[in-house]
């Protein structure tokens, strides 16, 4: 078996930016059970780039890693993988102190909303929802732009990938060694980003349990009448029961913003799912829904904390995590990666997260 620094496990967003940041300083292996990159979590993304989604512990990954999304570097290829969009939280005059709250909760952040008219940015929109708020600063990610781009960087500085290597078995007789249905591999560390798999897969390792669980999340894609502008910001409710943005063609991506337990698969949504997700968005405009052209779901994988989880296991030597990112992997993944790797590493951290605290996310908060 050819020996490896470090093997990580998953190549979605988590494991292909961390392999990035890696793989100029180590002999570095990516582990990827399906037969593509991305095929569950990362390329089933609502591909937005909000710095309050996620709530006051996800903001500073999310606001740090805005620059170099804007402004990547040339080994990432240089353009931006934003694009403006805009977002507009919407209430009901008797929740308007929920909206009053999520003010408060991000202005030491210096996270700007401005009270706005909803009409003047959604069209269509009922006349109960008279209160909203707007940020300018959200945009669309191109998810797949991104993510190609971290692991044609990884592989140019060596990384090698395999696919169809789901783990099967995991020892540790002073370095790793992985089975897998490749094959066997060895290494020094290895790495869990395996998404909604990264449960399974720390025990499999023989570390104790993290809390670690994946939940459904529906996605549809409606066509509407009247057609949906692509000027249309991100629309959130205020409760957080519904999201939607516009797609090409008049079309818009609706969400229930459902969290359904379930074990790690290739998720699928419910029929009833749907039927929520369409009959919430008749709650918000007065829009025709013309067709259901598509529907999909993706995992999102929560620790009981609702925060990421990175670091070394004090419990099992040699296992560093690098999990539990929610639907907010792919929007703090360049900070999250160059944190991740610093800690990995034991090196200093990037100007970008220097300001960071790794504490906040680490895997010991588990292992009191």
């Amino acid at each position: 078996m050819t020996r490896y620094d470090i093997a990580i496990i998953g190549a979605g967003i988590a494991g292909a930016s961390l392999a990035a940041e890696l793989a100029p300083h180590a002999k570095l292996l990516i582990l990827e059970g399906e037969s593509q990159p991305g095929y569950h979590a990362t390329g089933r993304s609502a591909a937005f780039w909000s710095e309050t989604y996620g709530g006051p512990n996800i903001q500073p990954l999310v606001t740090a890693s805005g620059d170099f999304l804007h402004h990547p570097p040339e080994r990432m290829g240089g353009q931006s993988f934003l694009s403006p969009r805009g977002e507009l939280f919407i209430a009901r005059r008797e929740d308007r102190h929920v909206l009053d709250g999520f003010v408060a909760a991000f202005a030491e952040a210096g996270v700007v909303l401005d009270d706005v008219d909803p009409a003047q940015y959604c069209p269509g929109i009922r006349p109960e929802w008279t209160e909203a708020l707007y940020d300018v600063s959200c945009c669309d990610i191109d998810v797949a732009a991104l993510h190609g781009a971290y692991l044609a960087a990884a592989r140019r500085d060596g990384a090698e990938l395999v696919c169809d290597a789901a783990v099967t078995g995991l020892s540790r007789d002073g370095q790793w060694r992985i089975e897998t249905r490749a094959g066997a591999f060895a290494a020094d560390v290895i790495v869990n980003a395996a998404g909604a798999w990264a449960e399974p897969v720390g025990l499999l390792a023989g570390a104790p349990p993290t809390g670690l669980a994946p939940l459904r999340r529906t996605m549809v894609q409606l066509r509407v009448d009247p057609p949906a502008p692509m000027s249309l910001p991100l629309v959130r409710d205020a409760h957080e029961r519904f999201y939607f943005k516009p797609e090409s063609g008049g079309r818009i991506w609706l969400s229930p913003h459902d969290e359904i337990p379930t074990d790690p698969c290739d998720a699928a949504p419910e029929e009833i799912d749907v039927a929520i997700a369409i009959d919430k968005l008749a709650s918000a405009v007065d829009w025709r829904v013309e067709a259901l052209e598509r529907r999909w779901a993706g995992l999102r994988t929560f620790a009981p904390d609702r925060k990421p989880v990175y670091g070394f296991d004090p419990a099992v030597p040699g296992l560093f995590w690098c999990a539990g990112q929610g639907g907010f992997g792919i929007q703090t993944a360049p900070a999250a990666a160059k944190l991740a790797a610093a800690m990995l590493l034991g090196s200093a951290p990037d100007p970008m997260v220097a300001h960071l605290d790794p504490e906040r996310y680490s895997i010991r908060r588990f292992r009191g």
